[in-house]
């Protein structure tokens, strides 16, 4: 991905800024300086603001989508501390988790855990434009922002301080889109390459504002439920109507990342806290759940067989037509064809198997 040119900068040495990159800490630290900068107006920013960014940037892909960083990579290994030492929610907004880091009443235990990143990687980044492995070196020769560098580090008041270079003012704020897009291009091919077997990797870096409309989905299993006089939830044996139910992803959203049918089943809205973003047991459900969309494909197929929902179940077999008729033996392989894979590799990234408990 080429960068835009601009007047003399060197956007050439800004573009080398990922070449040998071993962890994702420059993707972040770029993407956080970025929006300090651009969204927020500073130029001026002290190192622990940068961090706190960072933190809030990687935060809902470990936390909510069990992305892997890499073994050796700290920031992964940082944010699941800082979780389990404050009990922030997985959830939660950006800027109320990065002003909680910022402001958490144990500041220097958590400064403690996240000070590996104060080491090397501000003095590092600047490496295209400054060439030393000497991080003091580094610092001094960046104040008077040699060769253009994109910002100079200084301390002030035994706090790392970093300023942005004047000259690149203008380029970043009126190409702040694609440089989001180029950091985010790269890291997408980083986590990849450490994620090879997790499905739709760039929708897993960035918290959605808000999730797709269902709508069409419960028209669907309306339709079905209409038809058929209500059906039970396959988890808890409830009878559920039209309307007054949830409609749950077998397999979590947060691992998957789609709504297509075939992995929707309307369920008893009282399972929702307790299964959440965790893997069903497929011994217990993946037949009930086969059965109930091989009858739903039977009734909208013969209502519609034109319906567009039914092109989902193309993901499974190549004709959803075909499930109708299917014995329990042949339905059972086209389901586990795709569930178990799935079901193992969201296992194996740390998705928890979940079983319904009357008791809870």
């Amino acid at each position: 991905m080429q960068l835009p040119e601009y007047h003399n900068l060197s956007t050439d040495k800004l573009g080398c800024i990922f070449k040998d990159t071993s962890a994702t800490y420059k993707f972040y630290w770029f993407i956080s300086i970025l929006d300090l900068f651009v969204m927020k107006g500073k130029v001026k920013m002290v190192i622990w603001e940068i961090i706190a960014e960072m933190i809030g940037n990687a935060w809902y892909p470990i936390h909510y989508f069990h992305l892997s960083f890499g073994k050796q990579d700290s920031l992964d290994k940082q944010i699941r501390e800082i979780r389990d030492y404050t009990n922030i929610a997985i959830d939660r907004n950006k800027n109320e988790l990065v002003d909680e880091i910022l402001q958490h009443p144990n500041q220097k235990a958590i400064r403690k855990m996240l000070r590996v990143f104060t080491y090397n990687v501000p003095f590092r980044f600047l490496r295209p434009w400054i060439d030393t492995s000497d991080d003091a070196l580094m610092a001094k020769r960046s104040e008077s922002f040699e060769n253009d560098c994109l910002y100079s580090l200084q301390r002030e008041n035994s706090e790392w301080m970093v300023t942005i270079n004047p000259v690149w003012y203008d380029y970043l704020r009126k190409n702040y889109g694609i440089l989001r897009d180029f950091a985010y291009w790269n890291l997408v091919n980083f986590i990849q390459a450490r994620n090879p077997n997790v499905p739709n990797i760039p929708s897993k870096l960035i918290k959605p504002i808000e999730r797709n409309s269902l709508t069409k989905q419960h028209r669907f299993w309306d339709t079905v439920i209409k038809e058929q006089g209500g059906i039970n939830c396959i988890y808890t044996n409830k009878p559920l109507m039209p309307g007054d139910y949830a409609l749950d992803h077998f397999i979590p959203w947060s691992f998957v990342t789609h709504d297509q049918i075939w992995n929707l089943m309307p369920a008893d809205s009282s399972i929702n806290s307790s299964k959440s973003n965790k893997l069903p047991d497929l011994d217990v459900y993946l037949m009930k759940l086969a059965e109930e969309h091989q009858k739903a494909v039977s009734i909208i197929y013969h209502r519609n067989p034109s319906d567009k929902l039914l092109e989902d179940y193309c993901s499974i077999i190549e004709r959803p037509a075909d499930l109708i008729e299917m014995d329990k033996e042949h339905l059972m392989t086209v389901f586990g064809k795709t569930f178990y894979p799935l079901y193992q590799i969201a296992s194996n990234m740390s998705f928890e198997t979940w079983k319904y408990n009357s008791q809870l």
